[in-house]
């Protein structure tokens, strides 16, 4: 069924999509949110192998209940972009921390600045419903993205997304856990996609309702899934700072020979000379493996570019 914006145009086919695990308390109460503020638009419920009634109350709140056996959020929202088919794209969690109201809103902005993502960040996130070590953790990330991949994103971490057609199938999905919107933004920040972010409340979880976080666990993945973002994006930098240290190393290693060398004519220490040419030689290689993979590089987001020009749709 098609929606309409408030100047009377066609917006088009939206699709809610919401992944859940073990999420029977609230995933009811989401569903029906949902669909009182976008009538017009399907809710899917993605459920993640959960062991409580989420299937049953999803299915009474009347929404197309499908089932992904992979676990991790990363897994279920690729699921999600490969199966379901719409011009526009709305991600939330089942948990009911989201606030529906603003959904139409995002809409709304999506379409009236021909944007590829708005992302609902959350505003007093850590008041409200995190532990300590998830702020601490939250704007660390937050600024480490920024000095990575670009200032456009205060709040990677938001799992409330409105996306684009062309956003939703040019995108790789290669996460498989909670990293997943790291991987969005990164995505978005590559190909220099039209992107906004509106604030957004976020509300605690029902009593009862516990979080899938993983404080120390998931701040692993994540800082791993940063390392291997950058590589692939840019590994001329990457594997650059990796051979600038190993020159380093090499330096302070070489320096005393170098003195002793001027002094006295002599090399007293042999191992230490051969170990730093050995990382001498290491950071070349390092170079220009950096190098090489730039064009790689390139090569790839060229490819990435032409296929997200191909599902683009004209919202003019």
């Amino acid at each position: 069924m098609n929606s309409y914006a408030q100047d009377g145009s066609k917006i088009g086919k939206i699709a809610v999509l919401l992944p859940c695990y073990n999420e029977g308390l609230s995933i009811r109460k989401v569903v029906d949110d949902f669909r009182k503020e976008l009538p017009d638009a399907t809710v899917y419920v993605y459920d993640n192998r959960s062991s409580d009634n989420t299937i049953a109350e999803a299915t009474l709140a009347g929404a197309v209940v499908r089932s992904e056996p992979w676990p991790g959020k990363g897994n279920v929202v690729r699921r999600m972009f490969s199966d379901v088919d719409a011009d526009i794209y709305i991600m939330a969690d089942g948990d009911g921390t989201y606030d529906s109201k603003v959904a139409g809103q995002m809409i709304q902005r999506l379409v009236d600045e021909h944007l590829d993502m708005v992302v609902g960040t959350r505003r007093n996130v850590f008041e409200n419903a995190h532990r300590a070590g998830h702020g601490f953790g939250n704007r660390l990330f937050n600024a480490m993205y920024r000095s990575l991949f670009g200032p456009l994103f205060t709040d990677i971490f938001s799992g409330y997304r409105v996306f684009s057609r062309r956003f939703v199938k040019s995108f790789p999905a290669i996460s498989s856990g909670f990293e997943i919107e790291t991987e969005m933004s990164v995505h978005a920040s590559q190909l220099r996609m039209p992107i906004a972010e509106m604030p957004t409340d976020y509300g605690a979880r029902l009593e009862g309702s516990a979080s899938k976080l993983r404080t120390v666990r998931d701040a692993f993945r994540i800082l791993f899934t940063f390392l291997i973002l950058f590589k692939e994006i840019r590994p001329a930098r990457f594997f650059g700072v990796l051979a600038m240290g190993l020159i380093l190393i090499a330096l302070v290693l070489a320096l005393p020979l170098l003195l002793t060398y001027l002094d006295t004519g002599l090399v007293p220490r042999f191992p230490t000379a051969i170990l730093a040419t050995g990382i001498v030689l290491l950071a070349g290689i390092f170079t220009v493996c950096g190098l090489i993979l730039d064009s790689v590089a390139r090569g790839r987001l060229e490819q990435k570019r032409m296929w997200y020009m191909t599902n683009s749709r004209s919202q003019a």
